[in-house]
């Protein structure tokens, strides 16, 4: 396929807008990019791909995220509002992710998928939950990226909170799921170990997973969220989250630290001695009111930020614009987290974080022999768009509806706004139907809190 008349950013390092080019795709890969004019010249049998003058660039990236949490859209929690995170987990988290059955799995993940594809959202890293539908739930996960034509890393969070014998299930079904990837690859799917945070793993269990997982496999780990993950640990072991999860052996450049939003000074320094990921999720943690993490400061120190949404919507230009305003807004000033410091983890520090799992070929960026995982974005600047001044106008102008189309692996998933992979108004009809159902068993679950 030979796309056409293409204004194109490459995310190269440094990066370049180029007007009216052409993209030559082979084999699900980029094989090659110049003047429109040139590539058409040279490839005249080539099947063509008008772009029409709109921007193409590489599909988003989000870090973490939970398609577990899709029907918590609209759903009331019974009583008074909860009053900080540890009663949000609680009143909502705990007992909807006890909800869930095998259907609610497998539609809490497509409606999340269809987000995705329509908001250019291409690679997605989840954190998976359903203590009730435990064997085999990343299986159907990852039959609902499979059939999205989407990329997904997926694990399944391990915790005490719901006893020993699903702890310990919970720990089968990661290692199953990495060894079904490990005997059977598939090029968009990968996986890690999840773990839910330091405040319901006991030492026993975090050893339990350290001594499962395969060897190089990574974590996928919540950090210091809230206070109480600190305070919990500091009880359990006398440690803080990060010097304890370094003692049991589960940091490093494979695995991913969820939020961080309470770390002291040496937390930060470990992060940055072991090569371990942090993820941010500026719309969650503002939504769940637990502070604000010291990013500029993590970056400055060399720790590899990168940006999630934690289940809010995969646009993730609306995580770029949070990201650049909630620093302003929290220090009460406008230079804090600047463009380029959002742009680095959007997207540089999210494509190298997504090449961790998908090594075989460049992620994230339009050069030749990378994935041809590519979005069309209708955007017609009225001020000159340039390399330099790129994170501004997708932070002020970028919208998520302007995403015509999206490609993964050469293969588009939505073309002009049409879906080709998945029905987006079956699957939305299907899940009203089956939310009731999760909605009472989650009510049952509130009531014996």
């Amino acid at each position: 396929m030979l796309i056409t008349n293409a204004n194109i950013i490459t995310w190269e390092t440094p990066n370049r807008v180029l007007s009216n080019y052409a993209i030559l795709i082979e084999g699900g890969h980029i094989k090659e990019i110049g003047t429109t004019r040139s590539l058409t010249a040279k490839y005249p049998k080539a099947k063509t791909s008008d772009a029409g003058g709109q921007y193409v660039m590489p599909g988003g990236i989000c870090a973490h995220t939970h398609f577990y949490g899709a029907f918590a859209r609209g759903m009331a929690i019974p009583g008074p509002a909860p009053k900080d995170f540890p009663e949000i987990l609680q009143k909502l988290w705990w007992p909807l992710d006890r909800s869930l059955d095998a259907e609610g799995v497998r539609y809490s993940a497509l409606v999340c998928l269809v987000d995705a594809i329509k908001h250019g959202t291409t690679t997605l890293i989840d954190h998976h939950a359903s203590p009730n539908f435990i064997d085999g739930s990343l299986d159907l996960i990852a039959d609902a990226v499979d059939k999205s034509g989407l990329r997904g890393v997926l694990c399944y969070e391990v915790t005490d909170r719901d006893g020993t014998e699903k702890a310990n299930a919970g720990i089968n079904e990661n290692v199953r799921f990495l060894r079904r990837l490990a005997n059977n690859p598939h090029p968009r799917l990968a996986g890690t170990f999840g773990l839910h945070a330091s405040l319901t793993l006991s030492g026993a269990t975090l050893q339990a997973c350290r001594a499962a997982a395969p060897e190089g496999t990574g974590f996928h780990v919540h950090t210091a969220e809230h206070e109480s993950d600190e305070y919990d640990s500091l009880q359990r072991s006398n440690m803080r989250v990060i010097d304890r999860l370094l003692k049991h052996e589960i940091l490093g450049p494979n695995t991913i630290t969820a939020h961080g939003v309470h770390f002291d000074a040496r937390e930060m320094e470990i992060l940055k001695e072991t090569e371990t990921w942090l993820t941010h999720q500026p719309r969650s943690n503002m939504n769940n009111g637990v502070g604000v993490a010291q990013i500029e400061s993590m970056m400055r120190m060399g720790v590899k930020v990168c940006l999630g949404n934690d289940g809010f919507t995969n646009s993730m230009w609306d995580e770029w614009k949070t990201a650049y305003l909630l620093h302003k807004s929290h220090h009460r000033d406008p230079r804090r987290m600047g463009g380029y410091d959002v742009q680095q983890m959007a997207a540089y520090n999210n494509a190298e974080l997504a090449r961790k799992f998908f090594p075989e070929a460049p992620i994230g960026q339009l050069v030749p022999g990378a994935v041809a995982d590519l979005i069309f974005v209708e955007y017609h600047p009225f001020t000159p768009l340039t390399d330099g001044n790129l994170p501004w106008h997708i932070i002020f102008g970028f919208q998520q509806s302007m995403v015509t189309s999206t490609m993964v692996a050469g293969k588009f998933l939505m073309k002009d706004r049409e879906l080709l992979t998945l029905d987006e108004a079956e699957i939305a009809a299907r899940a009203r139907e089956i939310a009731p159902r999760i909605w009472k068993k989650y009510e049952e679950e509130v009531a014996k809190i």
